[in-house]
């Protein structure tokens, strides 16, 4: 392992663990040791950290059946996306070296430190502060997987996101606006200016509007919310169009699975498409999202930006639903 600049402290670091299934009330600042990484990573001096709905599926526990997985998490260091330095890296890198600034996904990101695969992460674009870059990785590539991939997106069509004010929702209404796509945006009223202006044609509040009213039709219709039937959903697509299931939220509190598995069941005996998918996270695509933000073709949205010690109350903020496209962490 090459190192260099590492603090000379006893190895070890600020973070917020976790011990137990639950509420943000699971979770806690700890001075806990540096992660050590392995030949195919990179330790990380975290700058910025980014919270998703995995980082609440992960610390609630929910559905149940992750907790098979993931076994007890008696103090494991939250998070997955970030932005940083690289302080170390293992004798298998070739793409990193110290001092680089990078972003992607690491393991443990609320953190000072946190070790991270030289696969999941790309280099950071100088234009962009550290907590933009740390809410790319993400909801970005699951937003770029939705729109390119599942949903097919191509120039002329018209798309429908549901969902569009959040986190994943943000980078799939710029990112089928980029594909050349007339995009409608849903969200609440309060959340109606927000999406209006990262370039949507068209924004439906949903407490004023109706979707599946019939009064529009969609060749791609992304549901990021998880809460509308398939039978309204499907109201909303064109006879051919697609339905991109996007996520597990709405999926059951077992197994979180439910609406792709009935998606996949459904879609052979339908003329129109219903697909999902599960995201994965790629340096690729990482570098898809830089050339686009390069371009100016898409922006990360940050609604709020909380310190390391605020991480629980920055997810009680996404549990409740106030969140404006991502929420940042300042490390």
């Amino acid at each position: 392992m090459r190192t260099t600049g590492l603090p000379t402290r006893s190895g070890t670091m600020q973070a917020i663990v976790q011990n137990g299934y639950g509420s943000a009330d699971v979770l806690r600042m700890a001075e806990v040791e540096r992660p050590a990484i392995a030949g195919n990573e990179v330790l990380v001096r975290v700058r910025a950290a980014g919270v998703d709905r995995g980082v609440w599926h992960f610390m609630a526990g929910k559905p149940y059946a992750a907790r098979l997985a993931l076994g007890k998490p008696e103090n494991r260091v939250a998070g997955m996306d970030l932005a940083g330095t690289v302080v170390a890296v293992g004798d298998a890198v070739t793409r990193f070296a110290v001092g680089d600034e990078v972003f992607g996904v690491g393991k443990g990101s609320f953190a000072e430190y946190a070790a991270a695969r030289e696969d999941k992460l790309a280099p950071k674009l100088a234009m962009l502060s550290f907590e933009q870059a740390a809410v790319i990785a993400v909801s970005g590539v699951t937003a770029l997987q939705g729109v390119r991939d599942a949903g097919r997106v191509r120039a002329g069509q018209r798309v429908l996101v549901i969902g569009a004010s959040g986190g994943v929702g943000t980078y799939a209404v710029q990112l089928a606006k980029a594909f050349g796509a007339e995009v409608t945006g849903v969200c609440t009223t309060a959340k109606v200016e927000l999406v209006r202006s990262i370039g949507t044609d068209h924004v439906l509040d949903y407490t004023k509007a109706d979707f599946a009213d019939g009064s529009g039709r969609y060749d791609v219709v992304m549901d990021i919310g998880g809460l509308s039937s398939f039978s309204r959903l499907r109201r909303a697509l064109t006879p051919r169009g697609t339905l991109v299931i996007t996520g597990g939220e709405g999926g059951g509190t077992w197994l979180g699975m439910g609406r792709p598995f009935h998606a996949f069941a459904l879609s052979p005996f339908v003329r129109q498409r219903l697909t999902a998918f599960v995201a994965r996270q790629r340096y690729t695509d990482m570098e898809t999202l830089r050339g686009l933000i390069e371009a100016g073709q898409v922006t990360p949205v940050i609604g709020a930006t909380y310190p390391l010690a605020e991480v629980p109350e920055a997810l009680r903020q996404l549990e409740a639903g106030q969140a404006r496209g991502k929420i940042a962490i300042r490390i």
